[in-house]
């Protein structure tokens, strides 16, 4: 597909945004050229921040020689002080080193390797097989376990898998959900190497649900797939946006170790209800009620104030649900009821023609913007050939705001 030119952008590169196949129904996604980030200025970055909020997915081409460091400053909130793009947050709030942070992925993705790039910590080494000889430092490493459908509850088939029947693996927005910092505004991935630019890999996957939809597509290996939460909320009923608005959820403690043992859905959106959460009080360790994250159901955009409906299921612990002000909300605690309430709106949403597989050339980085999206990572075969990737954040000054503002005490 060819984009056609919908403006010219001053001061300087053109946002184009993507003709979609007939049939689709998504309506974000856009391509920006004429663009150095290497030497990006602080008006190309407000301009292009805008355009990550309005279209909410951004294919930034020919960045093949951006530097490493210049993708971790330019998401590095403790660089810069007049550009809009880096959120300015006291000290006692900034990000620790990815390094540090996460050496070897998060927890739901211990078979994942992550590593920061030397000298660029906050930009993470991901991807799927030998990585070269030299690799910004990182020298002949082969990423052996890469994402795959271990996650799930019904396995994929191995010989299935291998003739390129494949999956999303885990339908997700970017955010620690607890502790002091909020969720990532964006999130920007580099396409180092992918295996579509492998003369002998040039063939489809086929995405299946495998939930008895019956639904798949095709793509490319090797891309990451993204859906609108402002779609979401699009196909919910009045009453139930209504009650979206002035609803909250909140997130369990050390979210992401509680769940560790638990397995998701074959079609990659929610977990599955087995009783494999970990105990709070035995295994979870002392935290702080303080850091456990509340968040509105209902997440603006602060620049087309749009709405999302931004539920991170996998992690949530309680939602508290009423329809207006003057009611008092109905808290649901049940891990099992969470998920079916969930399922019930988001599911509404994943069909194909509301999903967005944007294709990316060796040198491409995609900036999505992380309070309206999900995304996952779609595996592949290894015979398709290795997957390199640069991925860093760009963290929040201000965190999620809904519509209604939640009670100071529930």
């Amino acid at each position: 597909m060819s984009p056609h030119a919908i403006t010219q952008l001053e001061p300087g590169f053109t946002l184009t945004q993507l003709e979609k196949p007939v049939g689709s129904k998504y309506d974000f996604g856009a391509v920006v050229e004429g663009l150095d980030l290497n030497s990006i200025t602080d008006a190309d970055v407000k301009a292009l921040a805008d355009a990550i909020w309005t279209h909410k997915v951004v294919v930034v081409k020919g960045q093949k020689d951006l530097a490493p460091i210049k993708q971790a400053t330019n998401t590095n909130p403790t660089v810069g002080t007049s550009n809009p793009l880096r959120p300015q947050r006291p000290p006692s709030a900034l990000p620790r080193r990815h390094q540090v942070l996460q050496p070897k992925g998060g927890v739901l993705s211990a078979a994942r390797e992550v590593l920061g790039i030397p000298g660029a910590e906050n930009v993470r080494l991901i991807g799927k097989g030998y990585q070269g000889a030299d690799h910004y430092g990182i020298q002949d490493k082969t990423l052996h376990k890469a994402l795959s459908h271990d996650f799930h509850a019904k396995p994929l088939p191995d010989a299935e898998f291998a003739e390129g029947f494949t999956r999303f693996q885990r339908w997700h927005m970017d955010a620690p959900l607890y502790g002091p910092r909020d969720p990532a505004w964006f999130t920007t991935l580099r396409c180092c190497r992918r295996p579509c630019a492998d003369a002998d890999a040039n063939k489809p996957v086929t995405i299946r649900w495998d939930d008895g939809s019956g639904l798949e597509m095709e793509s490319e290996p090797g891309l990451t797939a993204f859906f609108s939460n402002v779609q979401t909320y699009g196909l919910m009923t009045p009453e139930e946006q209504r009650m979206a608005d002035h609803s909250w959820v909140e997130y369990a403690p050390h979210p992401y170790m509680w769940i560790a043992d638990c397995r998701g859905r074959p079609n990659g959106l929610g977990l599955e209800t087995e009783g494999r959460e970990r105990k709070m009080d035995e295994d979870l360790g002392d935290f702080d009620p303080a850091a456990v994250k509340r968040y509105p159901m209902v997440w603006l955009n602060p620049v087309t104030g749009e709405k999302a409906f931004q539920v991170h299921g996998i992690c949530a612990r309680k939602l508290f649900l009423r329809s207006s002000l003057a009611e008092k909300a109905r808290v649901l605690d049940d891990v099992a009821e969470i998920r079916a309430f969930l399922k019930r709106i988001q599911e509404r949403v994943l069909r194909p023609e509301y999903i967005l597989l944007p294709r990316l050339d060796e040198g491409d980085i995609v900036m999505w913007a992380n309070y309206q999206m999900f995304h996952t990572a779609v595996d592949y075969p290894i015979s398709m050939g290795p997957r390199t990737m640069h991925q860093a954040n760009i963290g929040a000054s201000v965190g999620p705001r809904g519509p209604v503002p939640i009670p100071a005490e529930t």
